[in-house]
C-alpha cells in the first residue's frame, strides 16, 4: 500500500488502484467489527447500543465473496460466518405478534441485536428484506462446492428467500406495498416509478414458490418519468442511491426490459447519467451551498445536521436529519455524502475518481476505520468539530456496502459475474422482460 496513504490524511494525487482497495477493506472492517458473533447479526450504525439492520445484514452477506477474493477471511472460515447467519435468521420467529422477527417471510427492518426480535415499533419492510435476500442469494451462488458447510448456505440461502410471500405483500393491488405493521396493517405507500424497488421486483418475480404476476413490473414501470435534465436523457429519480443499490448485484449494462428498448438506453447507462446530473447539480448550484462544485457532489439518502433552521451569512436555511436528498429537484440542504459518489465508481470513473480524490484532501476519513464518513455539511458551521462544519459521528451499515460492492465491480465485476450464476435473479430479470446482453 501506498506509504501516502498510509501516513498522510490528505490523499495529493488521483487515488489509485492500491488506494482503491485500501478505501475498500477500511470499509468492509464494519462488517466485521459490528457484528454479534453470537448471532452474526450487524448493527444498524456505530451509535452504541444501535439494533440490527435487516438490509445491513444483507450487505454484508453479499461482501462476503469480497472478503475470500481479497484474501481478508479464508474461505472455509467465511462460509461458517455465511451459514452461521442464515441458520440463525432462518429459525427466528415469524408470525402476526408484534414481537416476533418477521412475517410472511419478511422481516421488520430493525431488530434486537441479540434476540433477533422487532424493536421500536418498526415496519415488515419489503425493500430491507429484499436486500436480505439478495445477500442471502449471493452467498448462495458463491458457496457452490459439494462441502457439507457449503451445500447447507445454499439449503438455508434458499429456504430463507422462498418463505416470503410476495403476493401478500401487494395487499390485492399490482403493486408491491412498502410493508406491513401488526398494529395497523398494511403501509399505504406502493413500490411505483423508479427507484431501488427495481431489485425488489426482480427478486419477486423469480420466486419459485410465490412469484409476483408479471403485471407487477408494468404497474411498477408505468409511472416512470423519462426527462431532459441539463441536456441528458434519462429516467429521472432524484437521490444517487436509487441509481446504484440494484446495480450492486446485477450487471444491467446491454440487458434492457421493454421501457428501456423503446427509449434506446439500459439501466447502467441511466446511472452514469444520473451520475453526471449529480455533478452538474453542484457545479450549477442554484441554493448556494458552500463547497459545492466539479469534485464535491453527492446527494441520497443520508444523515444530515438535524431538523433546524439557522441563518447563514444572510440567507435562512433550513436543515434535515436523515432524509433522502436528491438532484436536481431536491430536496437540498446542503449536505453531500462521499459514500455515494464511490458507488457510482462503474458508471462515471472519470467523475468519481477525481471527487474521491478531493474528499480525501477534506480529511473526511478515506484511509481511516470504516472509511469515508457517511455526510458532511459545510453549510452548517461546528465550533467544536476538527474540520469546523458538520460531519456525520457516526458510519452505517447500509452505506458501507454499496461502497465495497461497487468498488468491487469496477476492480473485477465480482459480484456481477456471481449473481449471472443465480437462477432466481435470471429468472426474475426474464420475467421482466429483460433480454439482450448477457441474458
Amino acid at each position: 500500500m501506498s506509504n501516502l496513504l498510509s501516513t498522510d490524511p490528505e490523499l495529493k494525487r488521483m487515488p489509485t488502484e492500491q488506494d482503491l482497495g485500501r478505501l475498500q477493506f477500511t470499509t468492509i472492517l464494519y462488517y466485521l467489527h459490528c457484528t454479534n458473533p453470537d448471532n452474526g447479526l450487524v448493527r444498524d450504525k456505530t451509535q452504541p447500543d444501535a439494533p440490527a439492520s435487516i438490509a445491513a445484514i444483507g450487505m454484508a452477506l453479499a461482501t462476503i465473496p469480497v472478503l475470500v477474493e481479497r484474501g481478508i477471511i479464508i474461505r472455509k472460515f467465511a462460509a461458517k460466518i455465511a451459514r452461521r447467519r442464515l441458520e440463525f435468521l432462518l429459525d427466528l420467529p415469524q408470525g402476526p405478534e408484534p414481537d416476533a422477527s418477521g412475517y410472511k417471510g419478511f422481516f421488520y427492518h430493525f431488530l434486537d441485536i441479540e434476540t433477533g426480535r422487532r424493536v421500536w415499533e418498526c415496519e415488515l419492510s419489503t425493500i430491507d428484506s429484499a436486500f436480505l435476500f439478495a445477500g442471502a442469494l449471493t452467498v448462495a451462488a458463491y458457496f457452490d462446492g459439494k462441502a457439507a458447510e457449503e451445500v447447507e448456505i445454499r439449503r438455508l440461502a434458499n429456504a430463507l428467500y422462498e418463505r416470503a410471500d410476495w403476493n401478500w405483500a401487494r395487499d390485492g393491488g399490482l403493486t408491491l406495498t412498502h410493508g406491513w405493521r401488526p398494529e395497523n396493517g398494511f403501509i399505504p405507500y406502493r413500490w411505483r416509478g423508479y427507484d431501488e424497488g427495481l431489485l425488489l421486483y426482480i427478486l419477486g418475480l423469480g420466486s419459485p414458490t410465490h412469484p409476483l404476476p408479471a403485471d407487477s413490473y408494468a404497474a411498477y414501470t408505468h409511472s416512470y418519468e423519462w426527462r431532459n435534465i441539463y441536456g441528458r436523457e434519462l429516467l429521472y429519480s432524484g437521490p444517487l442511491f436509487t441509481h446504484q443499490l440494484s446495480h450492486m448485484w446485477i450487471d444491467f449494462r446491454g440487458i434492457r426490459d421493454a421501457f428501456m428498448r423503446e427509449h434506446n438506453s439500459d439501466y447502467f447507462l441511466n446511472s452514469r447519467h444520473a451520475t453526471f446530473v449529480q455533478q452538474e447539480y453542484a457545479i450549477r448550484n442554484p441554493m448556494n451551498f458552500a463547497g459545492y462544485g466539479e469534485h464535491c457532489w453527492g446527494f441520497t439518502a443520508s444523515d444530515g445536521p438535524g431538523w433546524t433552521k439557522r441563518n447563514v451569512d444572510g440567507i435562512d436555511r433550513e436543515f434535515f436529519d436523515y432524509i433522502a436528498r436528491g438532484a436536481p429537484y431536491g430536496p437540498d440542504d446542503g449536505t453531500v455524502a462521499p459514500w455515494a459518489v464511490v458507488a457510482s465508481l462503474p458508471f462515471a470513473p472519470e467523475i468519481v475518481i477525481p471527487t474521491i480524490s478531493n474528499f480525501a484532501r477534506m480529511d473526511l476519513g478515506m484511509t481511516r476505520l470504516y472509511g469515508f464518513k457517511p455526510s458532511f455539511n459545510r453549510s452548517f458551521a461546528m465550533e467544536n468539530g476538527h474540520t469546523g462544519w458538520w460531519v456525520s459521528p457516526y458510519h452505517f451499515g447500509i452505506d458501507q456496502g454499496p461502497v465495497v460492492l461497487m468498488i468491487e465491480n469496477y476492480r473485477s465485476e465480482l459480484l456481477w459475474n456471481i449473481m449471472r450464476h443465480c437462477g432466481p435473479l435470471v429468472v426474475g430479470l426474464r420475467r421482466a422482460g429483460f433480454s439482450g446482453g448477457w441474458l
